[in-house]
């Protein structure tokens, strides 16, 4: 049978759903967009792959999936319209999906693409209040309310050592057959002057790819040390001992929200797919920076 994969662009509130991945009797994003889609396609059933699966209360602004389709079906979603089955199908998702979720865009994918394992990176912001002038209820399930004044400039310090190809084992949840050696690319604590986010404290964190709960853990070790509880160090010291650390509590879901995914070009995908799906070794890792201000100046 021909089949034709499909790219949906898309973004939900993760704050009534018990993360992406279809579980029993919970409400998720994959089982509600999953039935969704196959009650426009007139399809008994269908599996969508994601480019990063959520947890329970993280939030998507650039979440990115695929399916499969047979040709036959595809052409049947514009029906009687004159218009493309592109914008049909986005129009007909808008009227059945609740409105925590919404599809952006659908497209034809090129040959090769792979939501999962063609993705460069994954950009997560996560936003913290520690300002009670600036708490607004309004936001009160995407921004993190912490009763503390944080020292951000501490927090980055940290951030920074982390940097690089790493086992970062010691801030994911176990898996068993799974790789805990990952490229943090970024990440950063900052406090802006000026938008939305003005005089909250934000990290942008951005990866290959990410293990369980990881950028949550990332995200609790250094609000201990904005806090002052741990050194600049102390992250640090943690991914060299490759264990969980029974101090470093995982930051709250609400805070965390899946910015963007990124890929490369049209030409590149179904090789950035098989370099994806290759094992990492415990050796193509990088020696790690133990010191704030030499990690602060490579950067």
């Amino acid at each position: 049978m021909n089949t034709v994969r499909l790219r949906l662009d898309l973004a939900y509130d993760g704050t009534r759903f018990a993360g992406w991945a279809v579980q029993p009797a919970l409400r998720t994003v994959q089982g509600v967009l999953e039935e969704a889609l196959a009650t426009v396609l007139h399809l008994d059933h269908l599996r969508i792959t994601v480019a990063g699966r959520t947890d329970a209360g993280v939030h998507a602004r650039g979440q990115v999936a695929h399916v499969d389709v047979a040709v036959d079906t595809w052409l049947a979603a514009a029906g009687r319209s004159s218009r493309s089955s592109q914008d049909v199908l986005v129009t007909r998702l808008g009227g059945l999906l609740p409105p925590d979720v919404v599809v952006h865009r659908v497209r034809v994918a090129h040959p090769g693409f792979d939501a999962r394992f063609s993705a460069l990176g994954r950009r997560y912001v996560y936003r913290v209040c520690d300002d009670a002038t600036l708490r607004d209820p309004l936001r009160r399930s995407h921004v993190l309310w912490h009763s503390h004044q944080l020292d951000n400039e501490a927090m980055d310090a940290a951030a920074r050592a982390l940097l690089g190809r790493h086992d970062f084992a010691a801030f994911c949840k176990p898996r068993v057959g799974a790789t805990t050696i990952r490229t943090l690319e970024m990440l950063t604590w900052q406090r802006p002057v000026d938008g939305p986010d003005a005089g909250l404290v934000v990290a942008h964190v951005q990866a290959d790819a990410f293990c369980h709960s990881m950028v949550r853990a990332l995200v609790g070790a250094s609000l201990a040390v904005g806090e002052e509880r741990r050194q600049v160090r102390w992250p640090a010291d943690i991914l060299a001992g490759r264990q969980r650390d029974p101090g470093n509590v995982v930051a709250p879901a609400l805070g965390l929200t899946l910015e963007q995914v990124t890929y490369p070009p049209d030409d590149e995908l179904a090789g950035r797919a098989e370099l994806t799906r290759s094992i990492r070794s415990a050796e193509d890792v990088d020696s790690l920076r133990r010191d704030p201000d030499a990690a602060a100046g490579s950067c």
